[in-house]
């Protein structure tokens, strides 16, 4: 006989600072081995030379004018800035998604607990996005994190650490949506074919593939998502677009861009992304597992055949 059988609460973990703490060394691990690709990607959206250029090409040319070490630009921010930025969104994400545990309105949930803590990551995160930016399109700029900050700082102020902060929020938003919520649904829709029994019995190797393939869909849909307002947080940290508000800024360079400008470079990052999100996730496990963190709410619907 088969009937089906929907999950409707989960007990709300309590999580101590030792588990918050595994969420921050996820985060930061990945973000850092990502850097030549995200070298690159910038390099295409914001340099006239790259613009025709792919992932591939683009490597070799950086390679080929600048050098292998071109490649680490920007190494310092990007992986003390994702550190501290992927370790508060990962926290936050089961902070804010352990207030709820209604399946109903699960959508709902996850939509709001991405938002919520990518908000308050990104306020961490900003300066450091545009140290970032700056170190990758002008190699002259400063030695690396701390000159540059400190250069940024001196002669622009809060005023230029925190001038992408309206587009990051455009970026990073949207970017936490697809990387969470799509990773739910695509684990929520594995698991719904299975019996409580297989769940339970799954090998490693099943249990990898599972994180591999919601990881990669996740990657791929924070990447198109995120991916406009990244293009145009590239040209404002670099200090492209007319004098004015941000929103008037962000408008004249999207009509400047156009449609397909504002998707140049998609294919690298979304290699980037789908690696990123794919090996944020299965690190995320990993190290929760080493440390003994308790497992993150679930509140997934699932209908299962049991006999």
């Amino acid at each position: 006989m088969t009937r089906k059988a929907t999950k409707a609460h989960q007990a709300i973990p309590q999580f101590t600072s030792k588990d918050y703490s595994s969420f921050f060394l996820a985060g930061m691990i990945t973000h850092g081995a990502m850097t030549p690709v995200d070298v690159v990607k910038t390099r295409i959206q914001i340099d006239p030379a790259y613009k025709r250029l792919n992932m591939l090409t683009g490597t070799r040319y950086v390679i080929a004018t600048e050098g292998p070490r071109a490649l680490l630009t920007g190494f310092g921010p990007t992986a003390v800035g994702y550190f501290i930025q992927g370790g508060a969104k990962f926290a936050g994400y089961e902070y804010w998604k352990k207030r709820g545990a209604a399946v109903k309105y699960r959508s709902a949930i996850y939509l709001g607990s991405a938002s919520i803590a990518e908000f308050f990551a990104d306020i961490l995160l900003t300066p450091l996005e545009a140290t970032r930016i700056r170190l990758v399109s002008d190699r002259t700029y400063a030695t690396g994190l701390v000159t540059g900050f400190t250069r940024l700082a001196r002669e622009g102020g809060l005023s230029e650490l925190y001038a992408g902060f309206l587009p990051i929020l455009c970026k990073q938003i949207p970017y936490a949506i697809g990387q969470f919520t799509v990773n739910e649904f695509c684990h929520e829709i594995a698991f719904r074919s299975m019996s409580e029994e297989t769940r339970r019995t799954l090998s490693g190797t099943s249990k990898f593939t599972i994180q591999l393939g919601s990881g990669i869909i996740a990657g791929f849909a924070a990447a198109i998502l995120s991916h406009p307002a990244d293009t145009l947080l590239s040209q404002i940290n670099k200090g492209h677009g007319p004098k004015g508000s941000m929103l008037h800024r962000l408008a004249v360079l999207a009509r400047e861009a156009g449609f397909r400008g504002l998707f140049a470079g998609l294919g690298p990052r979304m290699i980037m992304t789908a690696g990123l999100v794919s090996g944020q996730f299965i690190l995320y496990g990993a190290i929760k597992e080493a440390l003994g963190a308790p497992p993150g709410m679930e509140i997934h619907k699932e209908t299962s055949a049991v006999v």
